[in-house]
Protein backbone atom coordinates (compact mmCIF):
# COMPACT_ATOMS: atom_id res chain seq x y z
CA UNK A 1 0.00 0.00 0.00
CA UNK A 2 1.49 3.57 -0.83
CA UNK A 3 1.69 7.04 0.79
CA UNK A 4 -1.99 8.80 0.77
CA UNK A 5 -3.15 10.46 -2.74
CA UNK A 6 -2.46 13.66 -1.24
CA UNK A 7 0.93 13.45 0.68
CA UNK A 8 1.85 12.05 -3.19
CA UNK A 9 0.74 14.83 -5.05
CA UNK A 10 2.43 17.61 -2.67
CA UNK A 11 5.29 15.63 -3.18
CA UNK A 12 5.09 15.52 -6.34
CA UNK A 13 4.34 19.46 -6.74
CA UNK A 14 7.60 19.50 -4.94
CA UNK A 15 10.19 18.39 -7.83
CA UNK A 16 11.79 20.94 -9.62
CA UNK A 17 12.16 18.93 -12.37
CA UNK A 18 8.28 18.32 -13.11
CA UNK A 19 7.11 22.25 -12.72
CA UNK A 20 5.15 23.27 -14.98
CA UNK A 21 4.66 20.02 -16.54
CA UNK A 22 1.74 17.12 -16.63
CA UNK A 23 2.36 14.43 -14.76
CA UNK A 24 1.12 11.00 -14.40
CA UNK A 25 1.64 8.73 -11.29
CA UNK A 26 1.41 5.45 -10.97
CA UNK A 27 2.48 3.19 -7.52
CA UNK A 28 5.38 0.68 -8.59
CA UNK A 29 5.58 -3.09 -7.36
CA UNK A 30 8.00 -4.38 -5.10
CA UNK A 31 8.99 -1.69 -2.90
CA UNK A 32 8.70 -3.65 1.04
CA UNK A 33 8.99 -0.26 3.45
CA UNK A 34 9.11 2.53 1.55
CA UNK A 35 6.87 3.90 -0.65
CA UNK A 36 8.04 3.65 -4.41
CA UNK A 37 6.30 5.32 -8.07
CA UNK A 38 6.52 5.35 -11.04
CA UNK A 39 6.13 8.98 -12.96
CA UNK A 40 5.89 9.88 -16.31
CA UNK A 41 6.78 13.78 -17.34
CA UNK A 42 7.56 15.07 -20.73
CA UNK A 43 8.13 12.00 -22.35
CA UNK A 44 10.12 11.08 -19.57
CA UNK A 45 10.00 8.59 -16.79
CA UNK A 46 11.31 8.83 -13.00
CA UNK A 47 11.37 6.72 -10.33
CA UNK A 48 9.80 8.96 -7.09
CA UNK A 49 10.53 7.06 -3.61
CA UNK A 50 8.90 8.38 -0.75
CA UNK A 51 11.04 7.58 2.25
CA UNK A 52 9.30 6.57 5.94
CA UNK A 53 10.94 7.45 8.36
CA UNK A 54 9.54 4.67 10.46
CA UNK A 55 11.65 2.23 8.92
CA UNK A 56 15.07 3.64 10.46
CA UNK A 57 13.10 4.08 13.79
CA UNK A 58 12.49 0.49 14.24
CA UNK A 59 15.70 -0.48 12.47
CA UNK A 60 15.13 -1.72 9.41
CA UNK A 61 16.95 0.88 7.37
CA UNK A 62 19.47 3.86 7.86
CA UNK A 63 18.00 6.97 8.16
CA UNK A 64 16.50 8.81 5.26
CA UNK A 65 19.85 11.41 5.24
CA UNK A 66 22.03 8.58 4.90
CA UNK A 67 19.87 6.18 2.13
CA UNK A 68 20.10 9.52 -0.17
CA UNK A 69 23.68 10.18 0.05
CA UNK A 70 24.27 6.28 -0.23
CA UNK A 71 22.04 6.19 -3.28
CA UNK A 72 23.99 9.47 -4.87
CA UNK A 73 27.68 7.36 -4.34
CA UNK A 74 26.10 4.79 -6.21
CA UNK A 75 25.23 6.33 -9.33
CA UNK A 76 26.27 4.28 -12.18
CA UNK A 77 25.66 0.67 -10.53
CA UNK A 78 21.99 1.92 -9.36
CA UNK A 79 19.92 4.77 -10.83
CA UNK A 80 20.94 8.64 -10.91
CA UNK A 81 19.55 10.72 -8.49
CA UNK A 82 17.80 13.58 -10.34
CA UNK A 83 16.23 15.59 -7.16
CA UNK A 84 16.46 14.85 -3.52
CA UNK A 85 13.41 16.67 -1.33
CA UNK A 86 15.56 17.46 1.76
CA UNK A 87 15.31 14.01 3.49
CA UNK A 88 12.08 12.70 3.06
CA UNK A 89 11.89 12.09 -0.97
CA UNK A 90 14.27 11.22 -3.68
CA UNK A 91 13.24 11.34 -7.49
CA UNK A 92 15.76 8.77 -9.44
CA UNK A 93 15.94 7.80 -13.41
CA UNK A 94 14.17 5.21 -14.33
CA UNK A 95 16.11 1.87 -15.49
CA UNK A 96 14.62 0.18 -18.75
CA UNK A 97 14.80 -3.47 -18.40
CA UNK A 98 13.16 -6.41 -16.19
CA UNK A 99 13.62 -6.80 -13.27
CA UNK A 100 14.79 -9.88 -11.89
CA UNK A 101 13.46 -12.93 -9.79
CA UNK A 102 15.12 -15.69 -7.30
CA UNK A 103 14.75 -18.24 -10.72
CA UNK A 104 16.72 -16.12 -12.58
CA UNK A 105 19.89 -15.54 -10.31
CA UNK A 106 21.70 -19.02 -10.55
CA UNK A 107 21.97 -18.33 -14.94
CA UNK A 108 23.55 -14.64 -14.51
CA UNK A 109 25.78 -15.42 -11.62
CA UNK A 110 28.30 -13.54 -14.28
CA UNK A 111 26.83 -10.17 -14.72
CA UNK A 112 25.16 -10.43 -11.19
CA UNK A 113 29.42 -10.67 -9.68
CA UNK A 114 30.06 -7.82 -12.10
CA UNK A 115 27.58 -5.27 -11.02
CA UNK A 116 28.62 -5.96 -7.41
CA UNK A 117 32.39 -5.41 -8.57
CA UNK A 118 31.28 -2.43 -9.59
CA UNK A 119 29.83 -1.53 -6.47
CA UNK A 120 32.50 -2.76 -4.24
CA UNK A 121 35.03 -0.51 -6.13
CA UNK A 122 32.99 2.68 -5.98
CA UNK A 123 32.99 5.69 -3.44
CA UNK A 124 32.54 3.97 -0.14
CA UNK A 125 29.22 4.75 1.69
CA UNK A 126 28.42 7.06 4.79
CA UNK A 127 27.40 4.15 6.76
CA UNK A 128 28.75 0.81 7.49
CA UNK A 129 26.94 -2.15 7.88
CA UNK A 130 27.44 -5.68 10.21
CA UNK A 131 24.52 -8.64 9.91
CA UNK A 132 25.51 -9.82 13.59
CA UNK A 133 24.82 -6.31 14.94
CA UNK A 134 21.73 -5.77 13.01
CA UNK A 135 20.44 -9.01 14.68
CA UNK A 136 21.68 -7.48 17.86
CA UNK A 137 19.56 -4.59 17.29
CA UNK A 138 16.42 -6.17 15.89
CA UNK A 139 16.69 -8.59 19.20
CA UNK A 140 16.25 -5.20 21.06
CA UNK A 141 13.41 -3.80 19.14
CA UNK A 142 11.48 -6.94 19.31
CA UNK A 143 11.89 -7.05 22.81
CA UNK A 144 10.51 -3.42 23.70
CA UNK A 145 7.60 -4.18 21.71
CA UNK A 146 7.07 -7.74 22.96
CA UNK A 147 6.85 -9.06 19.15
CA UNK A 148 7.33 -13.23 19.55
CA UNK A 149 10.22 -14.32 18.07
CA UNK A 150 10.18 -17.86 15.92
CA UNK A 151 9.75 -20.53 17.30
CA UNK A 152 13.60 -21.94 18.58
CA UNK A 153 15.15 -18.73 17.54
CA UNK A 154 16.77 -18.12 20.67
CA UNK A 155 18.32 -22.17 21.11
CA UNK A 156 20.42 -21.61 18.23
CA UNK A 157 22.39 -18.48 19.70
CA UNK A 158 25.51 -20.38 20.59
CA UNK A 159 25.70 -21.35 17.03
CA UNK A 160 25.25 -17.84 15.36
CA UNK A 161 27.95 -16.76 17.75
CA UNK A 162 30.36 -19.39 17.07
CA UNK A 163 29.64 -18.78 13.12
CA UNK A 164 30.11 -14.71 14.25
CA UNK A 165 33.63 -15.61 15.71
CA UNK A 166 34.86 -17.60 12.96
CA UNK A 167 34.46 -14.98 10.28
CA UNK A 168 36.41 -12.24 12.90
CA UNK A 169 39.42 -14.48 12.58
CA UNK A 170 40.74 -12.93 9.09
CA UNK A 171 37.94 -10.69 7.68
CA UNK A 172 38.30 -9.33 4.06
CA UNK A 173 38.67 -5.17 3.78
CA UNK A 174 35.30 -3.72 3.86
CA UNK A 175 33.49 -2.41 0.64
CA UNK A 176 30.83 -0.30 0.20
CA UNK A 177 28.33 -3.29 0.08
CA UNK A 178 24.35 -3.16 -1.03
CA UNK A 179 23.34 -5.60 1.65
CA UNK A 180 20.22 -6.36 0.82
CA UNK A 181 20.49 -8.64 -2.89
CA UNK A 182 17.02 -10.05 -3.21
CA UNK A 183 16.88 -10.87 -6.78
CA UNK A 184 14.13 -8.08 -7.25
CA UNK A 185 16.82 -5.65 -6.65
CA UNK A 186 18.75 -6.68 -10.00
CA UNK A 187 17.53 -5.00 -13.08
CA UNK A 188 19.10 -5.97 -15.92
CA UNK A 189 19.12 -3.99 -18.85
CA UNK A 190 18.18 -4.93 -22.98
CA UNK A 191 22.35 -5.38 -22.99
CA UNK A 192 22.62 -7.98 -20.72
CA UNK A 193 24.03 -5.52 -18.32
CA UNK A 194 22.64 -5.89 -14.20
CA UNK A 195 22.13 -2.63 -12.43
CA UNK A 196 21.30 -2.30 -8.67
CA UNK A 197 18.69 -0.42 -7.37
CA UNK A 198 17.50 0.62 -3.25
CA UNK A 199 20.13 1.37 -1.09
CA UNK A 200 18.01 1.30 2.11
CA UNK A 201 20.05 -0.69 4.20
CA UNK A 202 23.93 0.25 2.09
CA UNK A 203 27.06 0.30 3.94
CA UNK A 204 30.56 -0.75 3.92
CA UNK A 205 30.53 -4.35 4.97
CA UNK A 206 32.54 -7.57 4.10
CA UNK A 207 32.34 -8.43 0.30
CA UNK A 208 31.63 -12.18 1.20
CA UNK A 209 28.72 -11.07 2.98
CA UNK A 210 26.96 -9.69 0.17
CA UNK A 211 27.52 -13.01 -2.13
CA UNK A 212 26.49 -14.91 1.10
CA UNK A 213 23.00 -12.45 1.05
CA UNK A 214 22.68 -12.81 -2.71
CA UNK A 215 22.52 -16.86 -2.37
CA UNK A 216 20.24 -17.10 0.60
CA UNK A 217 17.69 -14.72 -1.19
CA UNK A 218 17.93 -17.16 -3.69
CA UNK A 219 17.90 -20.27 -1.70
CA UNK A 220 20.99 -21.54 -3.93
CA UNK A 221 21.59 -24.64 -3.41
CA UNK A 222 26.07 -25.28 -2.50
CA UNK A 223 27.13 -25.58 -6.04
CA UNK A 224 24.94 -22.34 -7.03
CA UNK A 225 27.19 -20.58 -3.93
CA UNK A 226 30.01 -21.84 -5.43
CA UNK A 227 28.94 -20.62 -8.90
CA UNK A 228 28.33 -17.16 -7.66
CA UNK A 229 31.78 -17.12 -5.34
CA UNK A 230 33.79 -18.02 -8.64
CA UNK A 231 32.18 -15.38 -10.65
CA UNK A 232 33.25 -12.56 -8.03
CA UNK A 233 36.35 -14.03 -6.92
CA UNK A 234 37.65 -16.03 -9.72
CA UNK A 235 37.83 -19.71 -10.29
CA UNK A 236 41.10 -20.39 -8.22
CA UNK A 237 39.49 -18.60 -5.22
CA UNK A 238 40.41 -20.06 -1.87
CA UNK A 239 38.12 -22.80 -0.39
CA UNK A 240 38.30 -20.47 2.87
CA UNK A 241 36.13 -18.11 0.56
CA UNK A 242 33.97 -20.42 -0.60
CA UNK A 243 32.93 -21.22 2.86
CA UNK A 244 32.98 -17.65 4.50
CA UNK A 245 30.51 -17.55 2.08
CA UNK A 246 28.46 -19.86 3.15
CA UNK A 247 28.61 -19.14 6.78
CA UNK A 248 27.37 -15.67 5.78
CA UNK A 249 24.20 -16.99 3.67
CA UNK A 250 23.29 -18.69 7.13
CA UNK A 251 23.75 -15.56 8.93
CA UNK A 252 21.82 -13.64 6.39
CA UNK A 253 18.64 -15.41 7.00
CA UNK A 254 19.14 -15.42 10.53
CA UNK A 255 19.06 -11.75 10.53
CA UNK A 256 16.50 -11.10 8.14
CA UNK A 257 13.90 -13.76 9.69
CA UNK A 258 13.94 -10.47 12.29
CA UNK A 259 13.74 -8.23 10.28
CA UNK A 260 10.57 -9.58 8.47
CA UNK A 261 9.34 -9.92 12.16
CA UNK A 262 9.61 -6.54 13.14
CA UNK A 263 7.91 -4.88 9.73
CA UNK A 264 5.24 -8.05 10.67
CA UNK A 265 4.60 -6.28 13.86
CA UNK A 266 4.86 -2.60 13.39
CA UNK A 267 4.95 -1.27 9.89
CA UNK A 268 3.05 -4.08 7.69
CA UNK A 269 0.10 -2.20 5.74
CA UNK A 270 -1.98 -4.87 3.93
CA UNK A 271 -1.27 -5.30 0.53
CA UNK A 272 -0.65 -8.59 -0.80
CA UNK A 273 3.16 -9.35 0.74
CA UNK A 274 2.94 -11.57 3.57
CA UNK A 275 5.60 -10.52 6.24
CA UNK A 276 4.83 -13.23 8.28
CA UNK A 277 5.50 -16.07 6.08
CA UNK A 278 8.64 -14.45 4.85
CA UNK A 279 10.05 -14.44 8.52
CA UNK A 280 8.89 -18.12 8.52
CA UNK A 281 10.50 -19.30 5.24
CA UNK A 282 13.66 -18.03 5.87
CA UNK A 283 13.71 -19.02 9.87
CA UNK A 284 13.43 -22.52 7.71
CA UNK A 285 15.97 -22.16 6.17
CA UNK A 286 17.89 -20.92 8.71
CA UNK A 287 17.55 -23.74 10.92
CA UNK A 288 18.41 -26.22 7.98
CA UNK A 289 21.94 -24.62 7.65
CA UNK A 290 22.75 -24.38 11.91
CA UNK A 291 21.87 -28.00 12.00
CA UNK A 292 23.60 -29.09 8.96
CA UNK A 293 26.38 -31.72 10.02
CA UNK A 294 28.57 -29.99 7.16
CA UNK A 295 28.27 -26.57 9.35
CA UNK A 296 31.20 -27.68 11.41
CA UNK A 297 33.64 -28.05 8.77
CA UNK A 298 32.37 -24.65 7.51
CA UNK A 299 33.38 -22.85 10.48
CA UNK A 300 37.02 -24.83 10.68
CA UNK A 301 37.96 -23.89 7.12
CA UNK A 302 37.17 -20.46 7.85
CA UNK A 303 38.81 -20.06 11.02
CA UNK A 304 42.15 -21.77 9.19
CA UNK A 305 41.62 -25.28 9.76
CA UNK A 306 40.93 -27.36 6.50
CA UNK A 307 40.37 -30.80 6.67
CA UNK A 308 40.39 -33.08 4.22
CA UNK A 309 36.98 -34.19 3.26
CA UNK A 310 34.59 -32.54 1.97
CA UNK A 311 31.16 -31.31 3.44
CA UNK A 312 28.01 -33.47 4.00
CA UNK A 313 25.43 -32.65 0.93
CA UNK A 314 22.58 -29.95 2.46
CA UNK A 315 19.75 -31.55 1.66
CA UNK A 316 16.97 -28.92 0.43
CA UNK A 317 13.66 -27.94 2.20
CA UNK A 318 10.82 -29.31 0.81
CA UNK A 319 8.26 -26.46 -0.76
CA UNK A 320 5.67 -24.91 1.57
Amino acid sequence: MGAGAAAVDETVARVRAWEGLPVRVSPLAGGLSHHIYRVAAAGETFVLRILDPAVAEVGLGFPPADEIANTRRAEGVGARVVEALGDEAIVLEFLPGRTLSATDIPGRTGPIAAACRRLHSGPRFVTDFDIFAKREELLGVCARHGLPLPPGYTDHTTTVARIRDALAVAPLPSVPCHNDLLAENFVESPSGEVRIIDYQLAGNNDPAFELGDIAAEADLDPDGVERLASAYFGSEHHAALLARVRLFLVASNVTWTLWFTVHSGLLSRGGDFDYAGEAADKWDRAVRDLTSPGLGHLLDTVAGHRPAAPPPAVTPLPPR
